[in-house]
């Protein structure tokens, strides 16, 4: 059985690190990339870095962060944000970075994903979904644009066909959590988990341990991103870990 992976996600608004609740009401917390070698220093499995007002934009400012970055911090690191063309993903590749998260082009076009994994290969794609609950409870839309903009789209359908096109991961980032600390959308993962065979990454709401050991054993993901109780230093690595290996689930331990 594969480990399960940590994954520290990274909200940045260039050149500073933000958080804030529902994707709004950013807070600057410092510079990225000293966070980032912490975390690596601390044995986080993966970073992600999001650009979060490259699509507003319609540019993409984190280059020289996924550079500096990959000089000190050797793990894999996922950047997203204003990624448009395979050649947005080409300069990414070349700057550190070891895949990519599309969110706002795919959804304007979708043959982006294959145009992606047919040149680096679908590990290096990684698709990403900001979902939030439809009123009324009926399933989740797909958003862009850091949550503000409706694409129309079914979360789970658009999971599925992501999935057939080429992507080999998908960040699910449920919006309605986002930086509550309440947990997790369960039954948001599990509905995604149960469409697609990919790997797929939680985000978006994580308070506590349980919280973590819910979306994985519940919910069914491959890896959980943390954001908000790494930045404020509520939880740390050696917590995290040790709740997840008394709860039964495999990670790594560096």
């Amino acid at each position: 059985m594969a480990n399960t992976r940590i994954i520290a996600r990274l909200d940045v608004k260039a050149p500073n690190l933000i958080k804030g609740v529902h994707l709004e009401g950013l807070r600057k917390l410092g510079a990225p990339q000293e966070f980032a070698l912490r975390y690596y220093n601390e044995g986080i499995d993966e970073i992600i870095y999001i650009d979060a007002v490259a699509s507003l934009y319609q540019r993409n400012s984190i280059i020289d962060l996924v550079t500096s970055t990959a000089e000190n911090v050797f793990i894999p690191i996922t950047a997203g944000g204003g990624i448009r063309s395979v050649d947005d993903v080409r300069e990414m590749l070349r700057a550190g970075a070891d895949k990519v998260a599309v969110n706002t082009e795919a959804t304007r076009r979708p043959e982006l994903i294959g145009e992606i994994a047919q040149a680096f290969g679908s590990q290096c794609m990684v698709l990403s979904i900001q979902a939030k609950r439809r009123s009324g409870g009926d399933g989740w839309e797909a958003y862009c644009d850091q949550g503000r903009e409706h694409t129309g789209m079914d979360v789970v359908e658009w999971a599925r066909r992501g999935q057939d096109l080429g992507a080999g991961e998908i960040l699910l980032t449920s919006v309605d959590q986002e930086g509550t600390c309440r947990g997790f959308d369960i039954e948001l993962l599990r509905a995604v988990c149960n469409a697609v065979t990919i790997p797929v990454i939680a985000s978006g709401g994580m308070g506590a341990v349980s919280h973590m050991t819910d979306a994985i054993v519940e919910g069914g993901v491959q890896a959980v991103a943390i954001a908000h109780m790494l930045h404020y230093k509520k939880l740390s690595l050696a917590e995290i870990r040790a709740g997840a290996t008394a709860a039964g689930i495999a990670v790594r331990h560096p």
